[in-house]
């Protein structure tokens, strides 16, 4: 691997209006967003085989760095760095596991180039972000020359490394609606070192109704080919309360739900399927316990 140079060429473009960069997508072939790099400088240094014409910085755009906060939620911009949004009060407060996504990812240096949508674009089946946006039921702002429309998280994902972006969409913004009252979250990863990517992960965002479950969303990284939602287990805990016998049933079902593969020299299907049960029990248990709730 060459450290320092990239031997594909390439025509740079740094537009400074969202109309511009729309332009440029509508018109040129093969075009790849810039906004932190971090994934896609490193492909190309590997020799990953990207088809790349044109590299669109994004980072000169305005309207993209924005964060919002209001009582209905949080909207976030496409070229926000990570190093801010995990120093947000907000986030910190109102969102606590994506929070807690944000601080397990790899070094400081690299999140003061990362971004939150950087990282669901990539659609890596470990990515961090992923499962608590999916848990807090968070949507996607997509546009293009023509127009926008908006898709939930969970629905973004086609298989691991492709989203449903067509060539000339981009996403300009994430927006988190407000917890409910009474909402427990929690996030959970399991790596070799802090700064590597997930072995597994695992996201909970549940509602308390008294002491029964309102609602709750799991989703799980690394365990399939795109970040796994769970939506029939959450929704199999409501109107129950949550009891640590019902926690292990859950987990168990977890395990058999997920479909992990062997990670080469990161982790074994069989460690994965084992540690599910773990980690998915802890997030339920801290989940439960943040929405005021007590395990009987």
């Amino acid at each position: 691997m060459n450290t320092v140079y990239l031997e594909k060429e390439y025509d740079y473009v740094k537009p400074k209006t969202l109309a511009e960069a729309l332009e440029i997508l509508e018109t040129k072939k093969n075009v790849k967003i810039f906004a932190g790099g971090t994934d896609l400088i490193i492909k190309l240094k590997i020799g990953s085989p990207i088809e790349m014409d044109t590299m669109l910085d994004i980072n000169g755009i305005e309207e993209l760095k924005k964060v919002t906060s209001d009582k209905e939620g949080i909207t976030i911009g496409a070229t926000e760095k990570i190093s801010v949004l995990e120093k947000n009060e907000d986030i910190i407060n109102r969102f606590p596991a994506l929070y807690e996504a944000f601080i397990s990812m790899a070094s400081i240096s690299l999140r003061n180039m990362a971004t939150l949508i950087g990282n669901l674009c990539n659609a890596s089946p470990g990515a961090d972000t992923a499962g608590p946006v999916i848990c807090y039921g968070g949507s996607l702002l997509i546009k293009n020359h023509a127009g926008e429309r908006r898709i939930k998280a969970e629905d973004f994902f086609a298989e691991g490394g492709k989203t449903v972006l067509e060539p000339n969409e981009i996403v300009t913004s994430v927006n988190i609606p407000a917890p409910a009252e009474n909402t427990g979250a929690a996030f959970i990863k399991l790596s070799r070192v802090k700064a590597d990517l997930a072995k597994i992960s695992v996201s909970v965002v549940l509602t308390r109704e008294n002491n029964l479950v309102g609602s709750c969303r799991i989703a799980m990284g690394s365990v399939a080919g795109k970040p796994l939602f769970l939506k029939e287990i959450g929704d199999g805990l409501v109107g129950k309360p949550l009891t640590k016998e019902l926690i292990i049933e859950t987990a168990e079902k977890i395990s058999k739900a997920i479909k992990p593969r062997d990670g080469g020299n990161r982790t074994t299907a069989a460690y994965r399927i084992e540690t599910s049960k773990i980690i998915s029990r802890d997030a339920l248990e801290q989940a439960w316990e943040r929405s005021g709730g007590k395990l009987s």
